[in-house]
C-alpha cells in the first residue's frame, strides 16, 4: 500500500511477516492469519500467475513534529505488474523453482517514461534435489522464512532489507512477496522431527539504504540479502503430542543469536504461540548510525544526532499471541512483541528535541529520519513495547468475500497505524479488492508524526 511505502525505506517503524518442505512450525497456526489478500485460484501444482494493477492514493500530514527530508512521499501511485511463482519438474527428485515480479508503475514524482519505470523484481530462483526420502537439497535465491507469530518474527533472520515496494502493511503478506537470498540449504526431515541449515556467503559490500527514486531496473539486488557470510542451522522435534518445539542458531558477521519457536493448542479452536530470539548486539541508534557512516548516509564526523548506549549486550525480541479461529471462520491474533534494542520513551523524547538541542546543524533531521527508516529496512519494530492485533474473514456476509483487518500499536504511546482489506473474488480468473489505511497517534508519537496519515488502494487482478 503506496500510502505508507511510497518513502521506503526513508521512513516507517512499523513490524514488521522456502525451500520445499520448509518451516512446518506454520502449519500449526490457523491458516487463514498466513494467506494473502489476493488468493489464486486452483492452477497447476507448483504454479500461479497473474496480472494486477494497483493504484493508490496517499493523504499527507498538513504538520511534522519533525520535518521530513526530501524527496517527499508520493502523493499517488499506478502499478501494472506480472507476478509469477513457478515450479517445474525434472524427473529424479530434482525441481527448478522460480519466483518474481516484473513492473511497470507510474507516479506523480517520476519521469514517465523513465528507467524508473520498469522494475523486475527476482524473489526466488533455485534448485532442489531430492536425493533420498526427507532429505531436500537446494542451491540458488531462497526466501527462507522462520517463526510462529503473525506480526513479528524474531526468529526470522533472513528478513532483513529483503522488502522491495510493497503494497500493504500486513506481516504475512510481506513475508511472501520478499527478496530471496542467495544460499545452499540442507534440509532432513524424519518421523519425529526435522532439522535444516543454510549457509549464505557474502557476495557484495552493504550499500546505502534505497529510496524510492533510486530504485534499480533489473538488478537482483543482492546488496540487499548477500552483504554478509550468513550461517543457520534450525531442528524441531516432537516431544509430546501436539508439542514440537523448534530451536535455532544464527550467525552473521560478529554477531550470533540464538532462538525458539514454541505452539500449544489451546482447545479445538485456539493455539498460543512464543517465538524468542536474543544475542550480544548493540542498540538500534548505534547500529544504525553505524551503518549509516558505512554506507556514507551519514558523514563520518557528523554528531550522533540522539545520545544511546554504545556497549554491545545481551538483547532479547519476543513474540507471544493467541490464534483463535469461530465457527464462522474468522481468526484473530492478538499479539505482545518486545524488541530490547529499539527506541524507550526517553529515546523518543530524545528524537522529538534533538533540533532544539542540537541547532540547526545541517543534516540532523535527515539522520534522525535515517534511524527510522534502517529499522524499517530491516524489518525491526523501531520501539520497545508493541502490541498487534489481526482479524481475517473468509466468506465474509457472502461468499468469495475476504475481509481483513490488522493494527500496530505502539504500547509506549498509543499511537499506530490501522489497515482494512477486502476482496471480492468475482470469477476462478478475476478478482478485485482494495484497502485503507490510517496512522493515528500525538503530533509528537511514533506513528503520528509520519508524513502520510491515511491512504487507500484499489486494484484488480487477472489470474493466468
Amino acid at each position: 500500500m503506496r500510502a505508507w511505502f511510497a518513502f521506503l525505506p526513508v521512513m516507517l517503524a512499523i513490524q514488521p511477516v522456502f525451500a520445499a518442505n520448509e518451516d512446518t512450525d506454520l502449519d500449526l497456526i490457523p491458516q487463514a492469519a498466513q494467506t494473502a489478500p489476493v488468493a489464486a485460484p486452483a492452477a497447476t501444482p507448483g504454479q500461479r500467475n497473474y496480472l494486477e494493477d494497483a493504484l493508490s492514493f496517499s493523504i499527507p500530514r498538513q504538520t511534522l513534529a519533525v520535518p521530513f527530508p526530501p524527496p517527499q512521499p508520493a502523493s499517488w501511485e499506478d502499478r501494472l505488474f506480472l507476478d509469477s511463482r513457478d515450479e517445474w519438474r525434472l524427473g529424479d527428485g530434482l525441481t527448478v523453482t522460480y519466483s518474481g515480479r516484473f513492473n511497470l508503475r507510474a507516479e506523480n514524482d517520476i519521469p514517465f517514461p523513465s528507467h524508473e519505470t520498469v522494475r523486475n523484481e527476482l524473489r526466488e530462483a533455485y534448485v532442489s534435489w531430492q536425493p533420498a526420502a526427507g532429505l531436500w537439497l537446494d542451491l540458488g535465491r531462497i526466501n527462507v522464512k522462520s517463526g510462529v507469530a503473525a506480526g513479528y518474527n524474531p526468529t526470522d533472520f533472513f528478513r532483513t532489507r529483503a522488502v522491495v515496494e510493497p503494497l500493504t502493511v500486513d506481516p504475512g503478506v510481506l513475508r511472501e512477496d520478499r527478496l530471496g537470498t542467495l544460499m545452499a540449504l540442507g534440509q532432513y526431515v524424519w518421523a519425529g522431527g526435522s532439522i535444516t541449515a543454510a549457509f549464505a556467503p557474502r557476495v557484495t559490500l552493504p550499500t546505502a539504504l534505497y529510496t524510492n527514486l533510486n530504485l534499480p531496473s533489473f538488478d537482483p539486488m543482492l546488496d540487499r540479502t548477500n552483504a554478509a557470510d550468513r550461517m543457520l542451522l534450525k531442528a524441531s522435534a516432537t516431544v509430546a503430542d501436539g508439542l514440537s518445539p523448534e530451536l535455532l542458531l544464527y550467525h552473521q558477521g560478529n554477531q550470533t543469536e540464538i532462538g525458539t519457536n514454541l505452539t500449544v493448542g489451546i482447545g479445538q479452536s485456539a493455539i498460543g504461540y512464543i517465538e524468542w530470539a536474543g544475542g550480544v548486539q548493540n542498540g538500534l541508534i548505534d547500529e544504525a548510525l553505524r551503518y549509516g557512516r558505512q554506507t556514507g548516509s551519514i558523514p563520518t564526523r557528523a554528531p550522533a544526532p540522539l545520545p544511546f548506549d554504545a556497549d554491545r549486550m545481551f538483547r532479547n525480541d519476543l513474540s507471544v499471541g493467541l490464534s483463535y479461529t469461530t465457527a464462522t471462520k474468522i481468526t484473530f491474533n492478538l499479539e505482545y512483541h518486545y524488541h530490547q534494542a529499539g527506541l524507550s520513551p526517553q529515546d523518543w523524547n530524545n528524537w522529538f528535541t534533538a533540533a532544539s538541542r542540537l541547532g540547526r546543524i545541517p543534516g540532523v533531521d535527515a539522520a534522525l529520519w535515517f534511524i527510522r527508516a534502517y529499522a524499517q529496512d530491516q524489518q525491526q519494530p523501531i520501539s520497545r513495547h508493541t502490541g498487534f492485533v489481526r482479524a481475517d474473514w473468509t466468506n465474509a456476509f457472502v461468499t468469495n468475500l475476504e475481509l481483513t483487518a490488522l493494527a500496530s500499536v505502539d504500547l509506549q504511546d498509543g499511537s499506530g497505524v490501522a489497515q482494512a482489506t477486502a476482496d471480492y473474488f468475482l470469477s476462478r480468473v478475476w478478482t478485485v479488492g482494495g484497502l485503507a489505511s490510517f496512522t493515528f497517534g500525538g503530533r509528537r508519537s511514533d506513528f503520528g508524526s509520519l508524513p502520510q496519515s491515511a491512504g487507500v488502494l484499489v486494484r484488480l487482478v487477472r489470474y493466468l
